[in-house]
């Protein structure tokens, strides 16, 4: 039979690693990144085609002659394992811009415009910066555009 100060040091143990895992996973960095170097690696690598234009934001772009999807979402996560938050962020927005690349070629767009970021369904607008969230684990970017044929 266990005695009762046993007990209450086990319950004491249970109460603290509890409250370490919960701090461990309530991790949740929030970063505003520059756009336009993932932009250029993924020109770079090729990973990003010169074929479909992205505008973030406000940014001017030429006259929309066919909408083709509006507000469209993507929501890329990557682990951070052995990447740095910032390396892990860049990696998951090139990730989100090659599927908007990806749905933009499948529409018969030539760009993406009003790009925003749209993590956890909230809205942040900006033609320079990105929202990335960095946790325990997990990296993620949610971007939210509109598919569009341009006037070149």
């Amino acid at each position: 039979m266990k005695t009762p100060l046993k007990f209450a040091g086990f319950v004491a143990l249970f109460v603290a690693l509890s409250f370490c895992a919960l701090n461990a996973q309530a991790r949740d960095v929030r970063y505003f990144l520059p756009v336009w170097e993932v932009v250029k690696t993924g020109m770079a690598s090729g990973q990003l085609g010169d074929d479909i234009r992205f505008y973030f934001g406000r940014q001017e772009h030429p006259q929309v002659m066919e909408m083709l999807s509006r507000d469209v979402v993507t929501n890329k996560k990557t682990n951070l394992t052995n990447k740095s938050d910032r390396g892990a962020c860049e990696w998951v927005m090139l990730s989100a811009l090659i599927q908007l690349q990806e749905r933009a070629r499948k529409e018969g767009g030539n760009a993406v415009i009003n790009i925003k970021s749209y993590y956890k369904k909230r809205t942040f607008s900006s033609e320079k910066q990105y929202e990335c969230h960095a946790g325990t684990l997990v990296s993620g970017v949610a971007l939210k555009g509109d598919v569009v044929r341009l006037r070149h």
